[in-house]
């Protein structure tokens, strides 16, 4: 197939739309079931090319989240802790947990509230263990580089038999330059090829810790390889094989660490045994759990424990999780590792990130307030990588 006609664009009064190949060769994709539309595909491809360039580099099954051409969560297969399982409502899951529906737990489940609604990429054969979770979530569609049929029925039950699932052809290999049209203008560039799990890109150290154990080195690959597929400013904060915070598309470098870090300690605030306790009734959805739990470990907490309220979402009332106890839990937090798509030009980003339990940081380098980045990660021990690398993604 040369090109598939969608119904619209990026809005429904943006029309004709179509993706085709400009060279005349047929797609190297697939559309199993369903039919994606403008977005979906832009999720797709570009979701497709994270989880590929992450099984590459550090030779593990991978999966990513997507919305709005943005990754909500990305992360590689490695096996979930039973706390890890509950946060993100796979422990009843029956069927043996594959590697690749380890990566899909984990990367769906990061933020589960920007995932609500998202693209699925898959870097490996999506099995039924997997095409199982994808079913119990909010979804708009999946791509992976093929399925079997027990999961290809599991999915084409979803959404009524509307569910977009897409095949992709994992040997595909883009030109090396790229094309873009903005207001009738065409952008001409090569392709970001660079390669992130070059063990060049750690050994300039400017910190006074240059210890990097062999897992920080993955998760700052991790980081750095989301980051290239993220709308840019961006910033992501991985622990464990995951993306646990992620910045994407602030226009200052400190509201993305600012607001990945939040992200992060969301993340690690689910797991806190007083929010794991929460008394939910038999019933609630899956989504107003997500929200119910979002808003009880924010500040406006009240708005799901106050009288005629809390009696709808939980068999009996819950004490607040205190400012206190917040604080003195995410302190907890360690051996998280940090990307930056480009430079930080002070060192405000990294007190923010230490609050988050950051002891590892990867990024470009190169301001000229290097000096002033050094010093406080040294303040607090911080391992930190100058790349040499910008990550710019639009």
């Amino acid at each position: 197939m040369k090109e598939i006609e969608l119904k619209y664009g990026c809005n429904p009064n943006q029309k004709p739309s179509r993706i085709y190949m400009s060279n005349g060769k047929d797609l190297p994709l697939e559309v199993i079931n369903g039919r994606p539309g403008y977005i979906n595909f832009l999720d797709a491809l570009n979701s497709w090319q994270l989880v590929k360039e992450l099984k590459a580099a550090t030779g593990l099954p991978a999966a990513a989240s997507f919305k709005h051409v943005s990754p909500a969560g990305a992360a590689v297969g490695l096996p979930l802790s039973d706390t890890l399982k509950k946060i993100y409502f796979v422990d009843d899951v029956k069927l043996p947990l594959t590697p690749i529906a380890c990566a899909y737990a984990r990367a769906r489940g990061a933020d589960r509230m920007s995932s609500y609604g998202d693209f699925v990429a898959l870097s490996d054969t999506c099995d039924a263990a997997t095409a199982t979770l994808i079913k119990r979530e909010v979804s708009d569609g999946v791509i992976a580089p093929d399925y079997t049929p027990e999961a290809i029925e599991i999915l084409k039950a979803k959404r009524k038999g509307t569910y977009n699932v897409i095949k992709i052809n994992p040997d595909y290999v883009p030109e090396q330059v790229e094309t873009k049209q903005v207001f009738g203008v065409t952008f001409e560039q090569g392709r970001n090829e660079v390669k992130l799990d070059d063990a060049a890109l750690f050994e300039n150290i400017p910190t006074q810790n240059k210890t990097f154990s062999e897992e920080a080195r993955r998760d700052l690959i991790i980081a750095l390889i989301t980051l290239k597929y993220t709308q840019s400013n961006s910033v992501c904060y991985v622990k464990d094989g995951q993306a646990i915070g992620i910045g994407a598309g602030q226009q200052s470098r400190i509201h993305c660490t600012r607001l990945a870090g939040n992200k992060a300690d969301i993340w690690w605030l689910r797991q806190n045994p007083k929010v794991m306790a929460l008394p939910f009734k038999e019933g609630i959805r899956r989504a107003d759990r997500d929200n119910t739990i979002d808003v009880y470990i924010s500040d406006e907490y009240d708005d799901v424990l106050r009288d005629g309220t809390w009696q709808n979402l939980f068999t009996e009332q819950p004490k607040p999780l205190t400012i206190e106890e917040k604080k003195a839990w995410i302190a907890q937090n360690s051996g998280v590792a940090l990307g930056s798509d480009a430079f930080f030009p002070f060192g405000d980003n990294i007190e923010r990130a230490h609050k988050s339990g950051v002891e590892y940081i990867a990024q470009a380098g190169g301001s000229v307030r290097d000096d002033n980045v050094i010093e406080t990660c040294d303040k607090y021990g911080i391992a930190m990588a100058f790349t040499g690398v910008r990550l710019f993604h639009h």
